[in-house]
C-alpha cells in the first residue's frame, strides 16, 4: 500500500507521520505549481471549486510518482466538499488510474468512528500504539501552528524582507523531522528562538492589524490564496488566520466536551445576520468579523474558491457587518484564473485606504 492525499496547508506533516509511524509506504504529493493546478483544471468540471481541481492535480502527481492508495475526508452539509471523494474517484477512474480511495468521513462528534477507519490503515498495529502515533501527529501539528502565528506577529517587523519566512521554513522541518514527543518540544523551542532571532526594525506607529476569514481550503493553502499572509506581512501588516488546523481538528473531530467555547462564541455573536449553518466556514466568517471588529483590528481580508456555496452567502452578508461595525472589508473570490499582479493592487489600495482611515482617527484623538 503506497498511501497519498491532498495538500492544504501543513496537513501533509500530520498524515505523513501518522502513515509511516504504521508501518505504510507514504507519497506526498510535490508541492503545488502552476503544472498541478493546470492538470486539475484540465481534468475537472468547469465549474468545480477551485480546491477540487488543485486536489485532481495532487492525486494525478502522486499516481504517477506510484501511490496505489487514496486518502481523501468525506463530509456533510450543504457544501459540496461532501461529494468530492466520488467525483474525484469518477475522474481518476475514467483517466485510467488503478488505484484505492479510502474516503474518512466525520466523526459527527464521536472520535471512534475517525480511528476505526484509521485501524484499518493501521498494518494490525495495536488500539495503544494507533494512539501514541495520533499524539504524535496531533502535538506536531499545536506546535506547527504555534509557529506559524508567531511568523505572522513578527513578519511586519523584520529589517530585512523575507527574512522571517527564511527562518519560519527551518523551524517547520525541524517539527517534520521529529517524531516524539520530547523531540517535538525540543524542535518547537528551537524553532521559536529562530523566529525570535529575525533582526527587527523600530516602527514609528503599530502595524496595521487585519483578520483573513473565509474558506477554510483557501485560507490555509498559500499557493491557492496567492500567499496572501506573506504578502501582508511584507507590506508592513500584523495578519491574523482566523482558521488553524489544530483549530479545525479540534472543532469537527474531537468529542463536544472536549472543544473550546469559541466556535459557540462566533455562532452567538452572528445571530441577527447569519443565525444557521449554511455549509463550509459561511458562519465562521460573519462571526469571526464581528469579533475582530471587538478586537479593534483595522480590516479584514474575506478570502473564497469561485462559486463555493456557502461563502458566498457570507459574502453577501458581510458589506452589512462591515458597515454596522465600521471594520473595513475586502473581498477575493479566487480560481485558476486569478492573477498575482491585480490581486496585490487591490491588497495596497485597500492598506492605503485603512492607513488613511487609522490616521485620521489618530488626529481626532489628539485634538
Amino acid at each position: 500500500m503506497k498511501i497519498t492525499f491532498p495538500h492544504m496547508g501543513s496537513l501533509a506533516v500530520p498524515l505523513k507521520t501518522i502513515f509511516e509511524e504504521l508501518g505504510q509506504e507514504v507519497v506526498v504529493p510535490p508541492s503545488i505549481t502552476k503544472k498541478t493546478v493546470t492538470l486539475g483544471v484540465r481534468h475537472s468540471p468547469e465549474f468545480a471549486c477551485f480546491p477540487l481541481k488543485v486536489n485532481i492535480g495532487n492525486f494525478i502527481e502522486a499516481l504517477e510518482n506510484g501511490a496505489d492508495t487514496i486518502i481523501m475526508a468525506g463530509g456533510v452539509g450543504p457544501c459540496r466538499f461532501g461529494y468530492y471523494a466520488e467525483v474525484q474517484r469518477e475522474i481518476l477512474t475514467d483517466l485510467g488510474y488503478n488505484f484505492e480511495l479510502i474516503v474518512l468521513e466525520p466523526p459527527q462528534g464521536s472520535l471512534w468512528g475517525l480511528l476505526a477507519n484509521i485501524k484499518r490503515l493501521g498494518n494490525h498495529r495495536s488500539w495503544s500504539e494507533i494512539w501514541e502515533v495520533i499524539n504524535i501527529a496531533w502535538k506536531q501539528v499545536l506546535a506547527l501552528d504555534v509557529l506559524h502565528e508567531m511568523s505572522l506577529k513578527i513578519r511586519p517587523y523584520e529589517k530585512k524582507k523575507g527574512a522571517t519566512t527564511v527562518l519560519y521554513e527551518r523551524a517547520q522541518k525541524l517539527i517534520v523531522k521529529a517524531r516524539t514527543h520530547e523531540d517535538i518540544t525540543w524542535s518547537l523551542d528551537k524553532g521559536k528562538e529562530l523566529l525570535n532571532s529575525v533582526d527587527k526594525k523600530t516602527l514609528d506607529r503599530p502595524p496595521l492589524k487585519i483578520g483573513i476569514v473565509g474558506e477554510i481550503y483557501m485560507v490555509l493553502e498559500p499557493y491557492a490564496n496567492l500567499d496572501i499572509e506573506k504578502t501582508l506581512g511584507e507590506m508592513g501588516v500584523e495578519v491574523d488566520r482566523s482558521i488553524y488546523l489544530g483549530h479545525w481538528i479540534k472543532e469537527h473531530l474531537f468529542p463536544k466536551a472536549f472543544r473550546s467555547r469559541e466556535g459557540e462564541e462566533i455562532k452567538k455573536v452572528a445571530q441577527g445576520y447569519l443565525n444557521h449553518f449554511v455549509g463550509g466556514h459561511g458562519l465562521e466568517s460573519v462571526g469571526r468579523t464581528i469579533l475582530y471588529s471587538r478586537d479593534n483590528f483595522d480590516g479584514v481580508v474575506h478570502i473564497l474558491p469561485f462559486t463555493c456555496t456557502p461563502e458566498i452567502v457570507a459574502q453577501s452578508i458581510l458589506p452589512e457587518v462591515s458597515k454596522d461595525y465600521k471594520i473595513p472589508l475586502i473581498s477575493f473570490s479566487l480560481d485558476e484564473h486569478s492573477g498575482k499582479a491585480g490581486f496585490v493592487t487591490r491588497l495596497e489600495a485597500f492598506l492605503d485606504l485603512l492607513s488613511q482611515k487609522k490616521y485620521n482617527q489618530e488626529l481626532k484623538g489628539a485634538v
